[in-house]
């Protein structure tokens, strides 16, 4: 059987190019990772539906040619519980940024991963509200410089791994723009899994984060991510346990599905009727 070659411009919206997204964005190198993780997975385009909110992030969903939705700002992953409950066959892709996932949206991202309904979330983390101006996120951290922070942010931030863990999501990787390859392979595993699935996936903002916080153009942004990540469990944690882990962190396949749970409700209570 001869595999079929990957062409970008089988998966996209012609007219919707050139991009938005500024010079040394890595949120281009995202959407790579996932149309490819999508090609290799053989899926249908109409067993597709993305689903986005509001920021740089959520022009993905515009982006692909795809069933798509473009929604509110923080309520993705309602929308797509709501495509998901009705059409539980499509596969439903949530591309969020800092604020759709865990600020106005962090509410929605708790409850569907306690939820575990099958829908992948990808939390395209920049550290910064890139298309509003610049303004800090819950992701930045201490000591960070943003528009709304000229002298430093004192707000801790969250670690998107530990919060989805801790929330019940059923499988939740991390990887960095610079791995785009694993990217592709944490997203294939994602996408496949039956549940609630969370994507980190590190992206520099060179326009606003990077500049105000003096980490460099893009190319020295992802550089930090070659040096300053590690697969789980690297022997160079020991001598540097500040190093951000990359890799699957919770792959769980013994939890019931949203969908499939909610439809035996419906065949008892349809049984009850008879």
């Amino acid at each position: 059987m001869t595999k079929q070659i990957f062409n970008f411009k089988d998966y996209i919206r012609p007219r919707f190019f050139p991009h938005l997204w500024c010079p040394g964005c890595g949120h281009g190198i995202v959407l790579g990772s996932l149309l490819r993780a999508v090609h290799e997975l053989g899926l249908n385009k109409n067993e597709i539906v993305i689903t986005s909110g509001i920021g740089c992030s959520s022009r993905i969903s515009g982006y692909v040619d795809f069933h798509s939705l473009h929604t509110i700002h923080g309520r993705a992953l309602s929308f797509a519980t709501g495509v998901k409950l009705s059409k539980p066959k499509l596969k439903a892709i949530v591309p969020m940024g800092d604020g759709d996932a865990l600020a106005i949206g962090g509410n929605h991202f708790i409850h569907a991963a306690r939820r575990n309904i099958d829908i992948t979330a990808i939390v395209m983390n920049n550290r910064i509200y890139g298309m509003t101006g610049g303004q800090f996120s819950p992701l930045s951290g201490t000591g960070k410089k943003a528009t709304t922070a000229p002298y430093s942010t004192i707000d801790r931030s969250f670690d998107v791994v530990e919060l989805a863990k801790s929330a019940g999501a059923t499988f939740v990787a991390r990887s960095t723009v610079f791995h785009a390859n694993e990217c592709k392979d944490l997203l294939k595993k994602g996408i496949s899994h039956k549940g609630f699935s969370v994507i980190e996936i590190l992206t520099q903002c060179p326009t606003y984060y990077g500049r105000k916080n003096k980490e460099g153009d893009a190319i020295q942004m992802m550089e930090s991510y070659k040096t300053n990540t590690v697969k789980i469990g690297s022997k160079k944690l020991e001598k540097n346990p500040d190093l951000i882990q990359r890799g699957i962190f919770v792959e769980k396949t013994d939890v019931p599905e949203y969908c499939e749970a909610y439809d035996k409700i419906i065949e008892t209570a349809m049984k009850g009727k008879a």
